[in-house]
């Protein structure tokens, strides 16, 4: 159980990874949809990550207080442990991209604003 959980943990982990680059890649050439389609689909990932994290370390325990010995889980969790830092890494990578042109079009649009009195949009009539 504690060994699917952990290859679980770990597909979701690349699976996450490779929608990140996937997301710079669109960023970087402009493709919103793309980018817009992958969002569902990485929030529920993230949510099984998460949910499946709770369920590891539950099932870790349990193994522990009936004499199991975990440290046979050891090098399994390291890999594990250092795929979830990569894509850390990764989704700060892709926040560094994003973030900067998501602060331009706020300031163009503040400044449209500011330029109509307040409002986005200027009706002539």
């Amino acid at each position: 159980m504690i060994e699917q959980i952990i290859n679980e943990l770990l597909s979701l982990t690349l699976e996450l990874k490779n929608d990140i680059n996937l997301d710079i890649e669109d960023v970087r050439k402009a493709r919103h949809e793309s980018l817009l389609e992958r969002n569902s689909k990485k929030l529920v990932s993230m949510e099984k990550l998460s949910a499946n994290k709770v369920e590891l370390n539950k099932q870790l325990a349990q193994a522990f207080r009936e004499g199991v010995d975990v440290s046979i889980y050891k090098e399994s969790i390291d890999n594990l442990e250092y795929e979830l830092k990569e894509l850390y890494n990764l989704n700060g990578r892709l926040a560094s991209i994003v973030l900067p042109v998501r602060q331009m079009y706020k300031d163009i649009i503040d400044d449209i604003t500011r330029r109509n009195g307040g409002t986005l949009i200027e009706v002539m009539a």
